[in-house]
């Protein structure tokens, strides 16, 4: 269960021209602890809990744990969670080879957008849509549980 993924910022929001789903997400973090996070989801009408293990030096891998959970279920313990709840507007694009998960952030964070895609080996090629701009892999500033203590609107321009 380790993840491969890599992370980028979007340029324009060109993206939604091509995305064949679109999802809200609702999420906080039980544990927002360097060596794992404990996060929890509603995605649509479904909700998860997910652990995460430390990243990679680079970023590019950790392990990632993911369990289906009721949508109520998820609902009562986004209340426990961490100050800083992350909201976001999730679209699906298709590029190639790959699937760009791309976060338009609402709230807090409103005015970030990142894509993600994930990786089947850490040496696979990816090609990259024309709204991609810079690669934000392992800058920790950009994970959402750094975000839900310290929102995008916050920072420095």
């Amino acid at each position: 269960m380790i993840e491969i993924e890599r992370k980028f910022l979007v340029t324009s929001e060109e993206f939604k021209n091509e995305a064949y789903k679109k999802t809200k997400i609702i999420q906080g973090f039980l544990n927002t602890n360097k060596d794992r996070t404990v996060r929890v989801r509603t995605n649509g009408n479904q909700g998860f809990i997910t652990v995460k293990g430390l990243s990679s030096d680079g970023g590019l891998t950790r392990f990632e744990w993911e369990k289906e959970i009721s949508s109520d279920d998820a609902k009562l313990l986004l209340k426990l969670c961490e100050k800083g709840i992350i909201e976001k507007m999730r679209y699906e694009v298709k590029f190639e080879k790959h699937i760009f998960e791309v976060d338009v952030f609402q709230g807090d964070n409103e005015g970030l957008i990142i894509a993600e895609a994930e990786l089947k080996t850490v040496n696979e090629i990816i090609n990259k849509p024309k709204w991609i701009g810079d690669e934000v892999t392992g800058n920790i500033d950009y994970y959402n549980s750094q975000l839900s203590k310290r929102p995008f609107k916050t920072w420095k321009k």
